[in-house]
């Protein structure tokens, strides 16, 4: 076990990248290391944050980058110089060892400081095609960190370490099949359909997985539907008027639950859920989000297709007839799925808190050796 030191992790502004430097922070935390986390002013920072009060937390009010000829890039650049100033600050009073940042502008400036005191500074991408920010922050920082081993090139030259993704540390792990289906009112002789759609982009999911719905009415098939923020009620009454027994609900804080009774898995393509999907080894139809920068979620997706773990589907092309069958098939196909789960299981490194935190270990105590 290395000696104590003290760690900035930068992770806020989305789920993406405020849940995976959590869950390094826990982990850096249980190993000894004192953590500060620098987060946006967004509320899902704020919220996030009242259930973690063992960890020190400083917001930053950092923005977005605009486009170069937006009115707006002056702007970005003033709140950047004023994060930048507080970065130093807070520096010198917490004196850190290392700094992390998770992607997104709120890393920057605390990358920035980071090297300007010559530390050992770490960028994590979650996806395939890194975002503009961490595409920015890998020309200064020591080391590269990749959820994907296919987003090395976009990184060529760099140092780097293919560490998975962190997936939160409440997510618990698989308990028994039958446990997870009670507890959802199930029921256990029906194959489980999980369909997640997420906060973002949930209503084009969700209404083509509605009219599907009909084609599945005299199947032995079950779904549970984890709409996002706002079709709910939607989805309740639209399997309610088809017979099907069903589970809905905006989202379920007891994942391990939903993970462990599924069969299947129709999800997008975030990085963080494809950990997940990894982790609990699920085979799933992937359906990316249509509208994410430079079209990252198809090319996450792509990783589980070349591997066998999953199909791939564009949101365009759900037509009911040809989906519905194929998630038919797949139900119905018990060796298919077998294959399936068995390759999204090895596809991503696991424990990937742990792997990060070994590389910041490894490089404090590199650099104190000096």
């Amino acid at each position: 076990m290395s000696t104590p030191f003290r760690v900035v992790i930068a992770c806020g502004g989305t789920g993406g990248h405020l849940f995976p430097g959590l869950a390094v922070a826990e982990t850096l935390k249980q190993r000894g290391h004192e953590i500060l986390l620098i987060v946006s002013e967004k509320s899902i920072d704020s919220i996030a944050l009242k259930a973690h009060p063992e960890f020190r937390a400083e917001k930053l009010p950092s923005i977005g980058m605009p486009s170069v000829l937006s009115p707006a890039f002056v702007r970005f650049l003033r709140r950047s110089w004023e994060s930048l100033g507080h970065c130093r600050d807070v520096y010198r009073r917490f004196r850190p060892s290392a700094v992390l940042g998770m992607g997104g502008f709120t890393s920057t400036a605390p990358l920035l400081a980071g090297r300007m005191q010559k530390l050992p500074t770490f960028i994590h991408e979650s996806n395939a095609i890194p975002g503009r920010a961490n595409k920015l922050a890998a020309k200064f920082v020591t080391k590269v960190l990749l959820g994907f081993g296919a987003c090395a090139p976009y990184f060529e030259g760099k140092p780097y370490a293919v560490t998975g993704t962190p997936v939160r540390k409440n997510l618990g792990g698989a308990i028994p099949r039958e446990e997870a289906l009670a507890a959802l009112k199930l029921d256990p002789a029906r194959k489980t359909l999980l369909v997640m759609g997420g906060s973002q982009g949930a209503a084009g999911l969700n209404q083509a997985i509605f009219k599907c719905a009909p084609l599945w009415v005299d199947q032995p098939v079950q779904i549970i539907h984890l709409t996002g923020d706002r079709d709910d009620r939607l989805a309740a009454a639209n399997y309610q008027r088809e017979h099907l027994l069903h589970y809905v609900a905006p989202f379920h804080h007891k994942m391990e639950e939903v993970y462990s009774a599924a069969d299947l898995v129709i999800s997008r393509a975030g990085a963080s859920s494809l950990s997940e999907l990894s982790q609990f080894g699920l085979p799933s139809i992937l359906v990316p989000y249509p509208y994410a920068t430079d079209d990252h979620q198809t090319a996450n997706a792509k990783v589980f297709i070349e591997a066998g773990a999953a199909e791939l589907v564009q949101e365009a092309k759900m037509a009911p007839d040809s989906f519905g069958l194929l998630v038919t098939n797949l139900l119905t196909n018990d060796r298919r799925r077998e294959q399936m789960a068995a390759a999204a299981r090895a596809i991503l490194p696991h424990d990937a808190a742990g792997n990060v935190a070994d590389e910041v270990e490894k490089a404090v105590q590199e650099a104190q050796t000096r």
